[in-house]
């Protein structure tokens, strides 16, 4: 009974079938010539570019600093998520760019496009992420407008006389 397979790892090698953990190769970093990772996030009608880069904790979006671009505290809050979940405080600096909704939607656009960044950059952080449900898009939007009705769903009000 000394010699008996007691993990699908064993069972692969006894059997000389390399195992799926073997076969898939560790995620690579993508970074470009400049160091930084790229990656794009969408919340609502929001569409955010975020580059991240190795520093001292700077956010940037639109040109403008954090606090002068999203002044409400939960909006700043929702920004900094991905690196208190990650483990890795004023570790990066973020340069954003963000077009279309309101302010909450690019908050949440640019924290996914953080969330999608970092995991680029440091694979190892995929896992955290993932599991605090940052790489997800939220993909819930406005609803249209219908014809024959005042709102999406609102229907004009019933008279019978």
């Amino acid at each position: 009974m000394a010699d008996q397979i007691t993990t699908l790892e064993e069972l692969g090698a006894v059997a000389g079938v390399e195992t799926a953990a073997e076969e898939l190769a560790p995620r690579e970093p993508v970074r470009d010539e400049l160091g930084r990772a790229y990656a794009t996030g969408k919340r609502k009608d929001a569409v955010a570019r975020v580059w991240i880069k190795p520093g001292s904790g700077k956010v940037q979006v639109n040109g403008l600093e954090l606090n002068k671009y999203f002044a409400r505290p939960v909006l700043q809050m929702i920004l900094r998520q991905p690196f208190t979940v990650a483990g890795v405080e004023d570790q990066f600096d973020v340069y954003a760019t963000v077009k279309g909704g309101g302010l909450s939607g690019q908050a949440g656009a640019v924290k996914h496009g953080i969330s999608k960044a970092l995991q680029l950059y440091d694979p190892a952080l995929r896992g955290a992420l993932k599991a605090a449900g940052f790489l997800t898009r939220d993909s819930r939007v406005v609803e249209r407008k219908k014809f024959g009705r005042r709102k999406a769903r609102r229907s004009f009000q019933f008279s019978k006389r």
